[in-house]
């Protein structure tokens, strides 16, 4: 997958952005009218949307608040306010929910909600995380395609990757199952949509996304759904782990622009299985195979084992 940078403006001959851009900040007064004009156009792009309040909360109270339901209410009673519930791609409910929470500076998109069923990848990098090299680490490991699909960049450096998922079974939501900085977002969640104004910034497109999600790679989309694999076993005497060999395999195979990062990353899972020592002169050796100077492999390693 190509990474996306920044750059002070697309060339001249940039496709047309999709439609819910948010590519053009505007000023904190006018948040509350480009949240409403950016949902507007994520729901004729057949996208479920909720708005949202700068801290990305459901704008809209329950109506059951100091008297909750048994068993909770889902929008039976017919009134706003049930969260991702009350998504809806219909114009007009769009704006009478907008019209109830005028202070709303952004909006959600229901995942798992046809037409597209969408699941949403949240790559992180706070608290020392880097959910974009785990995902890497995941695709290589596993053997599968990380394809181009709608990414949205996030105010704290991170990512969002939309793809396109089945309508059954329902995929759950989950924080760090897959690796340390991977989020998903299935049935029941949502992900903040570009355009829209938080505390922290603004969520915007990255530069070039496509058009349109990509249906999520099937193995993919297997490692969501089964059970995690059991607990870790010894392997046999003499034989390397096979996590670390598969660490060893990523470093060796790092592009350039992704070198430190990987080792980076490799280093801080070395260091929290325990295998800091055994694997810190195999992943110097990895790293000099990319081309990184033996020098800054070292104090690659060192930074990462500072972190713990």
């Amino acid at each position: 997958m190509a990474t996306h940078r920044r750059h002070a403006g697309p060339p001249t001959d940039h496709p047309p952005d999709p439609p819910w851009t948010g590519s053009r900040p505007d000023p904190p007064t006018n948040a509350p009218a480009t949240a409403l004009a950016q949902a507007l156009l994520a729901a004729e792009a057949g996208h479920p949307v909720i708005p949202l309040t700068h801290s990305k909360l459901p704008a809209i109270r329950s109506p059951h608040r100091g008297h909750p339901e048994a068993p909770p209410c889902r929008g039976a009673c017919g009134r706003l306010g049930h969260g991702v519930h009350d998504a809806s791609t219909a114009p007009l409910t769009v704006r009478r929910m907008f019209a109830a929470a005028p202070w709303a500076t952004g909006y959600g998109i229901a995942c798992g909600r046809p037409p597209h069923h969408l699941i949403g990848i949240d790559l992180d990098t706070k608290n020392g995380a880097d959910g974009l090299t785990a995902l890497r680490f995941l695709a290589e490991q596993h053997g599968f395609p990380i394809p181009p699909t709608v990414t949205v960049l996030t105010p704290s450096g991170g990512r969002h990757l939309w793809f396109t998922g089945p309508p059954s079974p329902p995929l759950p939501n989950s924080a760090g199952r897959l690796a340390p900085g991977i989020d998903v977002r299935g049935a029941g969640g949502y992900l903040v949509g570009p355009g829209s104004l938080t505390t922290h910034g603004r969520y915007v497109l990255a530069p070039d996304t496509p058009r349109h999600p990509a249906p999520v790679p099937g193995t993919l989309l297997t490692l969501l759904t089964v059970p995690p694999p059991p607990a870790h076993r010894e392997p046999p005497h003499g034989v390397p782990p096979q996590p670390a060999a598969a660490l060893i395999r990523f470093v060796r195979a790092s592009p350039r622009g992704q070198r430190n990062a990987r080792l980076f990353w490799a280093a801080c899972r070395a260091q929290e299985s325990g295998l800091a020592q055994e694997l810190a002169a195999r992943l110097i050796e990895a790293a000099c195979h990319t081309g990184l100077p033996a020098a800054e492999a070292r104090a690659t390693i060192a930074s990462a084992t500072r972190r713990r």
